[in-house]
This record gives C-alpha cells, structure tokens and sequence, in this order.
C-alpha cells in the first residue's frame, strides 16, 4: 500500500475517503496478481487482509473494544523465523503458522462476542483458510460474512472477491467467473475491478471472445476507472493470441 493509506478516525468517518482507501487495496492486489500467482497463491488473502484491515482498524477496533484486538494483532504480525531480541510484538515462524493462530482468534471473537465482531471476524477467518488452501471453508466463511455483514459494508468486496479466488484455485474458472459478476453487481464500487477478473478468468478458461467483448467496453462502462489503462493492456495483448 502506498504509504498514507492508514486512515485516522477522522477519516473512518469520511465514507468519501473510506472508499477511496479501499479501492487502493484492490487495485494493489490486482496489479499484483500475477506475482502472487508465482508463489503458489497463498498470500493473497494475508495481502488483502494487511491493505484492507489497516484501513478499518482504528474505527472499528474502537467500537468494539478489546474482542477485536487480539485478532487484528495476529492478522498483523510479521512472519520471520524468530523475532528481534527484546522484541514485545507477536511474530510467527511461517504464513500457515500465522494463519492457523487467525483462524483461532476469529473463533474466539464469533464465539465470545458475536455482534458486531463477527462479520469482520468471519471475513479474516475465511482468508485465513484460504491461505490454508481449505478452499471450501474458506467459500463457507466468505458466505457467512456475507450473511452477517449490513448491505452496505464497505468490506463486502473483498468477501466477494474471494470467492472468486476460491472458485479459481480450485479449477473452477466458470465458477470463478460468476464470482466476479456477481461482485460486479453486489459491490459497484469495485465493478471495474471486478471486470477485469472477469475477462482474465475468461481469458483463461479459452472464451476469449467473451473476454475480448467485456474489455472492448470497459472504457465506456467504467469512466473513471484507475483501471483503464490495464484493461487497455489486456485488451491488445488479448488481440495477439
């Protein structure tokens, strides 16, 4: 993330601002989807849990007061093989390690607290089991925060999204697709986003005319997408295959 996109609770209270943030973890994790890739995929969900909990920790960490702490603490904590000599901070040896200790917090928080933790605590869960490659827990958790999040979270993207992951990881690239059609409908904030994986999955999955017709009117349908100069890009070299 680039560096400012911490917001203060000044911010959080700006829905303007909030989405803005937001929007910049996306398009972060979509510029780098293709690196992801290279290792195997499961850092996407600890990617996109450190860019988007950061933007929500400070209000929302606030108003539910310590059930949420120790969780966003995990999330958080670096992964190295021991920590610094004198270091106060949590750490753990390895990404499925960390992983492991969010999925135990996450219980922790639905099961002590419930409320208004759960959906924050349901969507770091579920991208914890997607690190985990617990593909179909992971599609279960997406559910549930879906479920037990307002219509109008601001979060509600990323759980979407995910489910487009999941769907992808498990070879399942009409699955994926829908996924990411659906986030376009259920999270227009991030239609564009949401189209761009769309036509990637597509791409992949051999309808390249299907891909090469939703790039063709990307420009027009997402005016002010940051993302037209990468479907743009898409779009040419789709036309050399």
């Amino acid at each position: 993330m680039v560096n400012g996109s911490v917001m203060s609770r000044k911010d959080m209270r700006e829905p303007d601002r909030f989405q803005a943030v937001a929007n910049q973890a996306a398009t972060w994790l979509a510029a780098r989807k293709k690196q992801v890739a290279l290792v195997g995929g499961v850092v996407v969900a600890a990617i996109l849990v450190v860019a988007v909990v950061a933007t929500v920790q400070a209000s929302r960490a606030e108003a539910m007061g310590n059930a949420t702490s120790a969780l966003l603490e995990t999330v958080g904590a670096p992964v190295m093989a021991a920590p610094p000599e004198g270091a106060t901070y949590k750490t753990f040896p390895s990404e499925e390690a960390r992983a492991k200790a969010v999925v135990a917090e996450a219980d922790k928080v639905v099961a002590e607290h419930g409320g208004r933790a759960a959906p924050l605590a349901l969507l770091v869960k579920a991208d914890a089991l997607f690190t985990l490659k617990e593909w179909d827990a992971s599609a279960a958790g997406y559910e549930a925060f879906l479920r037990a999040a307002p219509a109008g979270d601001s979060l509600r993207f990323a759980a979407l999204d995910g489910l487009g992951l999941v769907a992808e990881a498990k070879g399942d690239l009409a699955g994926a697709a829908s996924a990411y059609e659906r986030m376009a409908q259920e999270a227009p904030g991030f239609a564009d986003r949401a189209d761009l994986e769309r036509a990637r999955v597509l791409d992949t999955a051999g309808k390249k005319d299907e891909a090469r017709k939703l790039l063709t009117g990307f420009a027009e349908a997402h005016k002010d997408s940051s993302l037209a100069g990468l479907a743009a890009q898409r779009l040419a070299e789709l036309g050399t295959k």
